[in-house]
């Protein structure tokens, strides 16, 4: 029943910034932590970036400076502004979102299709 929907990947040139979007639908509450990770080919899964219900961040170092991550746990969203984007950053970018399911109020990670960042000339 939880959903998470992403938007805002797409070519960009290096040096230019694209800023993602990912929301939660359905019975998803007391979400914490949010977070971006991306995988590029050939790669495995990295954690880009995250941010606490408290509004603390913690960024991969590939990205300190460049990236950042935001949240809204009212609309149950996550962003992720990225800026002086390098070739090394063209990945498959995922939001996570870890929170309760209203029936069960168990705790699960949610998870979200995944969209293209390809940084290219």
């Amino acid at each position: 029943q939880v959903q998470l929907m992403e938007s805002g990947g797409g070519l960009v040139q290096p040096g230019g910034s694209l800023r993602l979007s990912c929301a939660a639908s359905g019975s998803i509450f007391n979400i914490n932590p949010m977070a971006w990770y991306r995988q590029a080919p050939g790669k495995q899964r990295e954690l880009v970036a995250t941010i606490t219900s408290g509004g603390t961040t913690k960024y991969a170092d590939s990205v300190k400076g460049r990236f950042t991550i935001s949240g809204d746990n009212a609309k149950k969203a996550v962003y992720l502004q990225m800026s002086s984007l390098k070739p090394e950053d063209t990945a498959v970018y995922y939001c996570n979102m870890r929170g309760a399911h209203m029936v069960s109020w168990v705790t699960n990670d949610y998870w979200g299709q995944g969209t293209q960042v390809t940084v290219s000339s």
